[in-house]
Formats: C-alpha cells, sequence, structure tokens
C-alpha cells in the first residue's frame, strides 16, 4: 500500500514543483499571444488606436480639402468667387462654364492633348528601355556587366549640369520638339535598379528550364519574365507616366512656340504668374477681375490632376509587392 500511494503522490509532486520553476502548463510563460502580432510588440490601448484614428482623420482632411476647395471652386458661379473673396468652401450656385471655356478647342484643350501624347509615347519608350537594360544587367555573365552596373550608378549621384544638358539638346536639334520633353529624361537609374533587383528574385530554374527547351534570351523576356513581372512593371510605368505628365521645366527650357507647351506649362503661366488666359477674362486688371477669373484657374488645375488620380487606384495594390520586394531583394 505504501508503494502505491507513493507511486500516485509522485508525478503530483512533480507537477507542482514544475509549475513553481514555471514550466508547468498553467505557467503564465506558456500563454499564447494575439495571432499576427511580434512578441515584441504590446496590445495597442484604447487610447493609442483613438490617438491612431485622429491622427489618420486629419491627414485626410489636410489632403482631401484643398482638393474640395478646388474642385468646388472650378464649379462656381464668377458672382460666387467674388461674394465669398476667392475659394469657395460651402456650395452655392454651380456651374460648368469653367470647363466649357477652356475645354472648347482653346490653348488649354491643345495642352492637354500634348501631355497626354508625350506621357503615352514617353511612357512606352522608356518602359521599353528600362525593361532591356534590367534584365541584362541582371545577368552576372551578360557583356560588360559590371561596367554598365557602375555607370547607371554613377549617374544617380552626379549629373552633366543644366548647361551642358541644354547644350546637347541644342546641339542634336531638338530645340521646339517633341522629343525634347522625353528624350531627357527617357530612362531613370533608379527604376533601372528597381526592375534589375526584381528580375534577380526571379528563380533561376525556371530560366534555365526554358534554356532547356531552347528558348533564347528575347523569348524568356517576353514569355516568362515580364509576365511574372506584372507588379513592378505596372508601379515603374507609373513613376514615368507621372514625371511626364507632371514635367515643365523642360518644356520652360526647350519649347519656344506657345502651340507647344504641356499641360503643366499652361497651368504654371495663366495659373501662377497670373497671365491672362483665352476666354477667361484679364486676371491682372482689378480685383474684382482676379477673383472672377478663379473658377477658370482652378478648372485648370483641376484639369492638370484628374488624370493622375485616375490612374492611381488601378496601380496602387502593386506598390508594396513592386516597390519594397524590388528594393530590397538581391
Amino acid at each position: 500500500m505504501s508503494t502505491g500511494t507513493s507511486e500516485s503522490t509522485a508525478p503530483a509532486a512533480v507537477t507542482a514543483a514544475a509549475r513553481r520553476a514555471g514550466v508547468g502548463p498553467s505557467s503564465p510563460r506558456r500563454r499564447r499571444r494575439p495571432a499576427g502580432r511580434p512578441v515584441w510588440e504590446e496590445p495597442p490601448s484604447r487610447l493609442g488606436l483613438a490617438l491612431k484614428g485622429l491622427v489618420l482623420v486629419l491627414v485626410v482632411l489636410a489632403v482631401a480639402f484643398p482638393l474640395y476647395t478646388v474642385v468646388l471652386t472650378s464649379f462656381s458661379t464668377q458672382a460666387e468667387t467674388i461674394r465669398t473673396g476667392g475659394l469657395v468652401v460651402v456650395p452655392g450656385e454651380l456651374t460648368l462654364e469653367a470647363y466649357r471655356q477652356i475645354l472648347s478647342g482653346g490653348v488649354v484643350t491643345r495642352a492637354a492633348v500634348v501631355s497626354v501624347g508625350i506621357t503615352a509615347v514617353g511612357t512606352v519608350l522608356s518602359m521599353v528601355v528600362s525593361v532591356m537594360a534590367a534584365y541584362g544587367l541582371s545577368r552576372p555573365g551578360s557583356l560588360l556587366h559590371t561596367p554598365l552596373l557602375f555607370v547607371f550608378l554613377v549617374t544617380m549621384f552626379f549629373g552633366a549640369g543644366l548647361i551642358p544638358t541644354y547644350l546637347l539638346v541644342s546641339g542634336l536639334g531638338l530645340i521646339d520638339s517633341y522629343w525634347a520633353l522625353i528624350l531627357p529624361g527617357a530612362v531613370s537609374a533608379f527604376n533601372v535598379l528597381i526592375l534589375r533587383n526584381f528580375f534577380m528574385g526571379i528563380d533561376g530554374s525556371i530560366l534555365d528550364a526554358a534554356r532547356i527547351d531552347g528558348a533564347g534570351e528575347w523569348r524568356i523576356l517576353l514569355r516568362i519574365v515580364i509576365p511574372l513581372s506584372g507588379a513592378v512593371l505596372a508601379v515603374v510605368a507609373l513613376f514615368y507616366g507621372v514625371g511626364y505628365f507632371n514635367a515643365f521645366f523642360n518644356a520652360v527650357l526647350y519649347i519656344n512656340d506657345n502651340a507647344k507647351w504641356p499641360l503643366q506649362l499652361v497651368l504654371r503661366s495663366y495659373v501662377l504668374q497670373g497671365v491672362a488666359l483665352p476666354g477667361g477674362g484679364d486676371p491682372t486688371s482689378s480685383v474684382s477681375g482676379a477673383v472672377a477669373g478663379l473658377p477658370i484657374k482652378m478648372a485648370v488645375v483641376v484639369l492638370a490632376v484628374v488624370p493622375i488620380l485616375l490612374v492611381y487606384p488601378f496601380v496602387q495594390r502593386h506598390f508594396t509587392k513592386g516597390v519594397i520586394f524590388g528594393a530590397i531583394k538581391g
């Protein structure tokens, strides 16, 4: 009997000792943390969540409120802007007259067509050159791999300067040419390196299997690499497109013909510098005249912003995978 009693009490004694040592099943050290939260991060408090929400709301208001006033002013009448003394915050009498004037075939319409054309052609050209350069640099055995990679890295930190660039463009006969708005910024070393790092992250066994089947480098690039790189290609294309659409400094330097101005240069001249917009009155004649031309000015601003806002939602979902993966991989 004593032997049986000692045998039955032994596991209980061991369990009690284990609990006192902190390794038992009821020990606090064995409690599971919330799933998906790192071990070093404490659960958020209600105050912390409230502060985060408040900060996010303030950031959204800081971004959305100026855009709201600009759009609302562009749809307001001249009398409404005179009554409010500037930008309209509370909707009053609304009209599409400002958009009818700037889109009636005048300078703004022509500039919008120029900007869209430059953005489309420039983005396609930049993507073709960047993808080819990035794929070549991602293959360690390619011709002059190391020297060309070094050249790309150097161009990220050192530039020729404004005057040599202007002399080069002038020497090529590109003054007053649309190509002057495309070729000087056709290739971005930063975007090429993002594409290169992404291409290097593609499993090499897939490419080796294609080579064994007889595929050449062009077929591998077009049939395997590009379909697997949709996310990063979309992000880089957006970078190029936004750059071309928003660029105005090259137009200031190289375009002397007003008929070839892009939309951003029209925006700079007629909105920021106060030059009279055809059909919009003279904004510098008087105080009331400046206010009367405000709806047209804001309509030009909206026309310059809306295309990017329409494209961005379709590409935004690729940003995390395209940029972050391409930046840290390789």
